[in-house]
């Protein structure tokens, strides 16, 4: 059973122990991501996890810390979101003490300097590159900025090259004082923790943690909150192409959702499930092996605290993508015109019970579940509530939501490939 408590220096610290694991996660996660930037600073938040791992006052350059990570055989990584960013160490059990130096090192003294900075820059620019250059992730950011807009959760998590390449040394490090506080981190240690717990956190009461004298505090709450249009847009304005030279086109086809914390969100999850969660779902079904039409159809969600979408994607022949969006269209219509079987029912909430038992062995799973939690929930859930409240979902409550859901008239389009953008709005008419 997991238990929360709070450090002397007010950082909170969630330890879940796990039977029947010899491996170790220390995980830090910050409630500060993408949206919490104005446009002069895009893409800062991630800038600032870059900077982390590239040296700090005790190993002066990233190869230090990578050498040490690398001689324990340690997975470790650090992700940017649109609200919030984490860094990870999993390690051998016996081993632990040494992911708790380093997080603890690299969090609070981060050198920063700016000869890396600039250094960087360039890196980050590549990896901007890389994922425009792949259709399959770069489709995504066309949907974002189709669906939001010209607004932080519109923008590209990581900036653009633009403003990566203007962010100063004064701004980012300003930025990494006022979200790296320790009253607005959790610190989430999940497996075999060892009997030496309190001398491990101490790395994180250490005196340099008090270095940190910025004044400023950038809250978990201090983004700007998104509201849905008033007034239905024109579907010109909903629709979003990149003509690009493929063999295949890359298809995003959305709906304004709900927000991470609605009560509906389990039936949402049930939906999303039935419709597009596994080879046996409507959509794997009706599009791929009955005709042929694409190698990969999935549905998905993203759900933040105030707004969400809900969004099939889809690989596709060019040539076909009218007879495409038609079944996508139609399969939509069907599951908000007949309810599901109960069969159907019982098998999606089957499936998500057994995918996230799986995901849920691995300690650093458990580690990244209850930081999520705790900074992004009304209230911490364990996985084994969150599927029993997947358990009580409804035929009723599925349509209800696919009802709610699938308005053609919000209907959010973003296509990557060969194609114009009158053939696609065509389509939607």
């Amino acid at each position: 059973m997991y238990k929360i408590s709070k450090l002397k220096n007010k950082m909170t610290l969630i330890t879940v122990p796990l039977k029947g694991t010899k491996a170790t996660t220390v995980l830090v996660l910050v409630p500060v991501g993408s949206r919490y930037e104005h446009k002069k600073i895009s893409g800062v938040s991630h800038f600032v996890e870059h900077m982390m791992f590239k040296g700090t006052l005790k190993r002066p350059d990233a190869q230090v810390i990578s050498r040490i990570l690398d001689a324990s055989g340690a997975d470790y990584n650090a992700f940017t979101s649109k609200d919030y960013t984490g860094y990870y160490v999993k390690i051998d059990s016996t081993k632990q003490s040494i992911a708790f130096d380093l997080i603890a090192d690299m969090i609070y003294n981060s050198k920063m300097e700016a000869a890396e900075i600039e250094k960087e820059k360039g890196v980050i620019v590549e990896e901007l590159r890389m994922y425009e250059d792949n259709p399959t992730m770069g489709i995504g950011l066309l949907y974002d900025n189709i669906l939001f807009g010209d607004c932080p959760l519109g923008w590209d998590e990581g900036g653009s090259e633009e403003t990566v390449r203007g962010i100063t040394r004064d701004e980012l490090f300003n930025y990494y004082q006022a979200a790296y506080k320790p009253e607005n981190m959790v610190l989430v240690v999940a497996g075999n923790i060892d009997s030496k717990l309190k001398q491990h956190l101490k790395h994180f009461l250490s005196a340099d943690s008090e270095k940190n004298k910025s004044k400023v505090l950038i809250k978990k709450n201090n983004f700007e909150k998104f509201v849905w249009p008033t007034s239905k847009l024109p579907l010109a304005q909903r629709v979003a192409v990149k003509e690009k030279k493929l063999d295949q086109s890359h298809v995003i086809l959305g709906f304004p959702g709900i927000a991470l914390n609605h009560p509906d969100r389990y039936a949402m999850s049930v939906l999303l499930n039935i419709l597009g969660g596994g080879m046996s779902s409507r959509l794997f079904v009706e599009v791929r092996e009955k005709r042929g039409l694409a190698y990969m159809v999935r549905t998905g969600s993203s759900n933040f605290r105030d707004v969400g979408t809900s969004y099939i994607q889809a690989g596709l022949d060019p040539k076909r993508l009218g007879e495409a969006v038609k079944v996508i269209k139609d399969e939509l219509q069907k599951i908000c015109n007949t309810a599901v079987t109960e069969k159907e029912l019982k098998d999606a909430k089957s499936n998500i019970s057994g995918r996230t038992t799986l995901h849920m062995e691995d300690c650093s799973s458990q580690a990244e579940w209850f930081a999520k939690q705790f900074w992004m929930m009304d209230k911490i859930m364990t996985y084994e509530q969150v599927l029993q409240k997947i358990k009580a979902v409804t035929v009723k409550d599925v349509q209800r939501m696919a009802k709610k859901i699938f308005d053609w008239s919000q209907v959010r389009v973003a296509v990557i490939g060969n194609v114009k953008k009158e053939e696609i709005i065509n389509l939607f008419k």
